[in-house]
């Protein structure tokens, strides 16, 4: 079975997946971000839990956790509009390993998201928004990690961002998934387009 548009089967197939891959990633997962937590409250003010609203399956708006990686004070704006100096130290280290994207094994585990789909944007990314209604990228659950995130586009760049959605959506399969997965957690592996 190929591409999520193909029916519920895949929707379904995906949806067991990332069950049973988060459940037991968030146990093994819960004492690092404990770990990572009571660093960043250490090193700055602020919650360790960093929680903002993003656009989810269907367009619906939902809430995304991470572990804080910017001053408590930054304003809530896309990753690529913020400062660099408002990326606290222990951030930087957390961006870099990706560990900072632990929680959001509890938005996959409550449905809000998948293990690989579009990266969620902002409710007030209207151009993002715009080209994934277009494209129908909001018919699938967003993911923690994807091809676009695994490729390099951000979201600065709407268009392309919403047309790599789109094309993962359309050629997905559980192997592809795999591959995402396994090229996002070991960075060697990543340099290889997909």
């Amino acid at each position: 079975m190929s591409g999520l548009s193909s029916g519920s089967g895949a929707h379904r197939i995906k949806r067991a997946f990332d069950l049973a891959l988060s459940l037991p990633g968030l146990a093994v997962a819960a004492p690092v971000i404990a770990a990572m937590g009571l660093l960043i409250r250490l090193t700055s003010k602020g919650p360790a839990i960093y929680s903002q609203m993003r656009v989810g399956r269907g367009g619906r708006p939902f809430r995304c956790y991470k572990l804080r990686t910017m001053r408590a004070d930054t304003p809530s704006v896309p990753t690529h509009e913020a400062q660099k100096t408002a990326i606290t130290g222990v951030g930087r280290f957390l961006r870099r390993t990706k560990l900072d994207e632990l929680p959001q094994l509890w938005n996959v585990a409550k449905g809000d998201m998948s293990l690989v789909g579009p990266r969620p944007c902002l409710t007030t990314q209207d151009e993002l928004i715009a080209h994934r209604e277009r494209l129908g990228v909001f018919s699938s659950r967003p993911g923690i990690t994807g091809l676009a995130q695994l490729r390099g586009i951000d979201m600065s760049r709407p268009a392309l961002c919403a047309q790599t959605d789109a094309e993962y959506l359309a050629n997905w399969t559980l192997a592809g998934d795999v591959a995402i997965i396994i090229r996002t957690a070991i960075p060697a592996f990543g340099r290889s387009r997909l």
